[in-house]
């Protein structure tokens, strides 16, 4: 399996959006409001690759994995994290996630940083299990409750990293 961060050629946008599309196949109607992957097709994702750096993952040339990642003040933050059902279980994840630290380090951050819907607690679990802790609930725009989770971890190795940097304090 090769892992990779914006592959100079990548061309598989259909492919990619396959992926994306049956990876959050799970989604549908347990999360409120549904995904914003509903709404962008090939043309969105080629912008937020050039916005962000693809995460390509690829096994004998197939792709099996993506993420993007963005650039922030204070992190990388992860988004559209998705492995194919069929390569599940195999590793790609840690993968990707080791590709976004080296990302982080590149650029001096000390984190990386995702959200995940309060619905999909195999989600929280599973991200949990991969060093990220919960920091911050957040809400959609015109919904009074928390419709996703912000989880955080430390970047491996050199930068500096406080266990109480992840003070969390569940909304009044």
């Amino acid at each position: 399996m090769l892992v990779t961060t914006s592959p100079k050629r990548f061309n598989e946008w259909a492919a990619l959006i396959e992926l994306l599309h049956e990876a959050f196949r799970y989604m549908e109607g347990r999360i409120d409001p549904p995904t914003s992957l509903e709404t962008m097709g090939i043309e969105a994702l080629e912008k937020k690759a050039q916005d962000e750096i693809l995460i390509v993952a690829q096994d004998d040339g197939k792709l099996v994995g993506c993420a993007f990642a963005a650039l922030r003040d204070d992190c990388v933050y992860l988004s559209k994290v998705a492995v194919a059902l069929t390569s599940r279980r195999q590793g790609i994840t840690r993968s990707m996630l080791k590709a976004a630290d080296e990302i982080a380090r590149q650029h001096g951050k000390p984190y990386l940083e995702l959200q995940t819907r309060v619905e999909l607690i195999e989600n929280h679990l599973a991200f949990g299990a991969m060093g990220f802790v919960k920091v911050a609930e957040t809400a959609h725009p015109g919904y009074s409750r928390a419709t996703s989770i912000t989880m955080r971890r430390c970047v491996t190795a050199q930068l500096p990293c406080l266990a109480n940097d992840f003070a969390f304090s569940p909304r009044p």
